[in-house]
């Protein structure tokens, strides 16, 4: 398979204080680490990509390990994560999808074994695309204090032989969380739902 061409890095962090309500006693960080990379893919139709997601693995890494370091380095005060892909318009869906495996697993990686599958979305899209990333908690994807999204894109990318992969962290619950449902005190995490 071909090498991983990165165009670019990019990294964001939001401190939400509060949502019109109180302000947070801790507020709550979002970031996301992206990398616009070469569709190595673009432009034709091609039946075996599979062997990509391996070479994409050492990425996925590098961008869970800078997530992790802008929100402060301290894996056990992550709390949500989510993924996703932009693929540019030369690309197919089914491109962003070889992000699944090395963007999932380098985040459980990073953070010391996190059991919750990790929440993905993908699309293709034009310079300039958004994608909302679904986030969940990461020791059990039913923990509704959880449930959030940041939506992430760059102004110059995906360009139409390009894919734009992201990778998204939370330091805890949406701020003002009142929507009850199962919660993170009777997390058991055996099975990443509960």
């Amino acid at each position: 398979m071909p090498e991983v061409r990165i165009r670019k890095i990019a990294t964001v962090v939001e401190e939400i204080r509060h949502e019109g309500g109180p302000l947070a006693s801790v507020p709550l960080l979002r970031g996301a680490a992206m990398a616009v990379i070469e569709n190595p893919f673009a432009g034709r139709y091609v039946e075996e990509i599979q062997p990509f997601m391996e070479d994409l693995k050492p990425l996925g890494l590098e961008l869970a390990n800078r997530l992790l370091a802008v929100l402060g380095g301290d894996a056990s005060k992550i709390e949500g994560y989510g993924k996703g892909a932009i693929v540019g318009a030369g690309g197919e869906l089914e491109h962003g999808a070889l992000w699944h495996a090395p963007g999932g697993y380098a985040m459980r990686e990073a953070l010391g074994g996190a059991k919750a599958i990790v929440a993905s979305t993908k699309k293709v899209g034009g310079v300039g695309a958004r994608l909302d990333i679904p986030i969940t908690h990461i020791h059990a994807s039913y923990v509704r204090s959880h449930f959030d999204s940041m939506e992430i894109g760059l102004s110059d990318g995906p360009r139409a032989n390009e894919i734009l992969v992201a990778l998204v962290m939370t330091t805890g619950p949406r701020v003002h969380s009142r929507s009850g449902g199962f919660t993170t005190a009777e997390i058991i995490g055996e099975d990443g739902l509960r």
